[in-house]
């Protein structure tokens, strides 16, 4: 990766902390507002230039079709599939099986842990493109969190009856909505007392499987 200027380094650690808070990346207005640039295509000529030094990756037709790029060539080393040691990459989830369960991991990686805002607890490889508007892919590795505790607008890890699938979360009372980031999909919304429903962790980053 070619070394960043500054203000670069500045525009990749807003994105970065932004979609740690919110759950999704900024608009060009959002980080015009924050760096104080007079207007987004100044905005927009930083993110190429992050962009052609491989750091994120943009998405055309998308305001917000910003993705951190975390190639496992500079962050992960594989460690063999016997090893206890490094963090689980789950596969395919048995319907009612627990996500940790030994049988849904496929492999384990040793990852710098100190990139990621919490701690990693496991990878899910994401199947389907539910996700793509805030650039999460089909096959790639979705790095979580385990925990129940979220928020509005973060991206979540969620288990409806025998499915387990990743979502934008947003509680209104006692509707929970389970929101795609795909303008084909329509939301699942749920009550909160839903016995079949359980939040089984936090999205933290996005590996791209290369």
């Amino acid at each position: 990766m070619k070394k960043l200027t500054n203000r670069q380094q500045q525009v990749l650690d807003f994105i970065s902390s932004f979609i740690n808070d919110e759950g999704y990346p900024p608009t060009r207005s959002d980080i015009c507002k924050a760096l104080g640039f007079r207007s987004p295509n100044a905005a927009e000529d930083h993110l190429k230039a992050l962009q052609k030094k491989g750091v994120i990756e943009l998405q055309a037709g998308s305001s917000r079709g910003i993705r951190i790029v975390h190639s496992n060539q500079h962050h992960e080393i594989p460690v063999s599939h016997e090893s206890e040691q490094g963090i689980p990459l789950v596969g395919m989830v048995a319907a009612g099986s627990p996500i940790l369960a030994q049988e849904h991991i496929t492999q384990r990686y040793a990852i710098d842990e100190s990139i990621f805002p919490m701690k990693p607890d496991y990878l899910l490889k994401v199947s389907g493109n539910s996700m793509i508007n805030i650039g999460i892919y089909d096959d790639d590795f979705l790095v979580v969190h385990k925990t129940n505790q979220v928020r509005n607008g973060q991206i979540v890890v969620a288990r409806l009856e025998d499915e387990v699938t990743v979502k934008r979360f947003e509680k209104q009372g006692n509707t929970i909505s389970l929101i795609p980031e795909n303008d084909e999909l329509l939301p699942i919304t749920i009550d909160s007392t839903n016995e079949y429903f359980a939040i089984e962790g936090l999205g933290i980053g996005v590996i791209r499987n290369i």
